[in-house]
């Protein structure tokens, strides 16, 4: 295909920005096909007299770019039109064609959460990893992060989300919603994820995070008697929970009482694993608050967060069996 001469000057120029590279390496380590596979069933296929639908991997691109940049519908069609890195990357020449607009986004989106696919989409680069060697099975580690929701009743319905509710950590209040995590202890990868509003204690979820694989699992002091709840009674797991800091603080000076804190760094170095999909998806992908109104469809997007955040996580080695396998 013929490259514009916007797309030739882009290509000439001589700094990559950070834009590029974040673009860069997604595409890089995005298993497309699986992507699409999954995706493909559900799409419109364009039978009939009426307009042919805009191509499943351009409108799957332009939803990943979307969520790498916390943008809304109306911006990312914006950022088509001012950014030729986000243009590059979905693959439009507005020289040729018009950017798919709000609404065709919009109704993709909801294509995705009505079919659940992005759980899918997460699932599909998890066996993707976990084929690569990437995603180990002997160890979980279990946490979970409260993701605020606007608390204001200056909207159309006069209310604050039903779904969402507040609670109370340290001595703040927090309005929103819980995604609790299993994150794999050797490689820091999510494989499991569960959304609930933000007053469902962390111990409640915690069986449900396991694979069922795992001989080990480690929590924060929240999960504090886990062990002994029903649901976990006949798990085989050995739960590797923290002290509460008040009980940590109190360990004796003696040989004992170093050991015990010893093993609390120990655990908290393994627990430290799991704060970095956290920090991808809040900080890189700068989910601070709910950009939507229900779980359902939070609960879609943060499947796509976390499939995106396993791919930076793991692209280091993702390129080290490039370069092993291409040598």
């Amino acid at each position: 295909m013929q490259r514009s001469f916007s797309d030739l000057e882009y290509a000439a120029k001589k700094k990559v920005t950070r834009r590029n590279r974040f673009l860069g390496e997604i595409e890089a380590v995005t298993p497309w096909p699986a992507l699409l596979a999954e995706v493909e069933p559900f799409y419109p296929k364009g039978e009939g007299r009426g307009r042919p639908p805009i191509g499943l991997e351009r409108m799957l691109r332009m939803y990943i770019a979307q969520q790498c940049f916390g943008l809304s519908d109306e911006g990312t069609e914006d950022a088509l039109y001012d950014s030729q890195a986000i243009r590059s990357f979905v693959g439009i020449d507005l020289s040729r064609e018009a950017a798919p607009d709000a609404t065709t986004l919009l109704k993709f989106r909801r294509l995705l959460e009505t079919h659940q696919l992005t759980e899918r989409i997460f699932a599909a680069i998890n066996v993707h990893l976990a084929a690569k060697g990437l995603m180990l099975r002997e160890g979980t580690v279990v946490d979970a992060t409260i993701i605020a929701a606007p608390s204001s009743t200056k909207n159309q319905d006069g209310q604050r989300d039903p779904e969402m509710h507040q609670t109370k950590k340290g001595n703040q209040w927090h309005f929103g919603m819980k995604a609790h995590i299993g994150v794999d202890a050797e490689s820091g990868l999510t494989h499991t994820i569960v959304t609930t509003a933000a007053h469902v204690s962390d111990v409640t979820q915690a069986h449900a995070l396991l694979h069922g694989e795992e001989t080990t699992v480690f929590g924060d002091a929240g999960y504090q008697g886990v062990e002994k709840r029903e649901e976990n009674q006949d798990s085989e797991v050995t739960w590797h929970v923290a002290l509460r800091p008040g009980k940590r603080r109190a360990l004796p000076d003696s040989a004992s009482g170093r050991l015990l804190e010893r093993a609390e760094q120990i655990k908290a170095s393994i627990r430290a694993k799991v704060e970095h999909p956290f920090h991808i998806v809040k900080n890189v992908f700068a989910l601070r608050k709910v950009r939507y109104r229900g779980l359902a469809k939070n609960a879609a997007q943060l499947f796509t967060l976390f499939a995106l955040a396993n791919l930076l996580i793991a692209k280091r080695r993702l390129f080290a069996l490039e370069a092993r396998g291409a040598s």
